[in-house]
């Protein structure tokens, strides 16, 4: 955020393949359109709550790319270690049962 702009830094949007020398880079920065009010929305919940904004999807719709955004909080600490907890947990059973199932062929 720039003032009262919203930008979209670091999306890799294709060249158009039928394009010719006015063809757009691929991943410079790009100005979402917003109204005021959902800038200022926007810009209170990043500064105030650590929140972040994340891009969900991205289409084309009339040659403009469109992206559909959702304001979204980061995970505590001991949600990333519970995650992590997990995941290894899945991780160490899914190599018993095979191979459990090795040495039973």
């Amino acid at each position: 955020m720039k003032g009262n702009e919203v930008f979209l830094d670091s999306v890799h949007i294709p060249e158009y393949s039928q394009g010719h020398w006015t063809n757009h880079s691929a991943k410079r920065i790009r100005k979402l359109l917003l109204h005021r009010e959902e800038i200022a929305k926007i810009a209170h919940a990043v500064s105030a709550g650590g929140y972040t904004l994340i891009p969900l999807k991205l289409y084309f719709s009339d040659g403009r790319a469109k992206v559909e955004i959702a304001l979204a909080k980061g995970k505590r600490e001991y949600d990333k270690r519970q995650t992590l907890r997990e995941r290894q947990d899945t991780r160490e059973a899914d190599r018993a049962m095979r191979l459990r199932n090795r040495v039973g062929e």
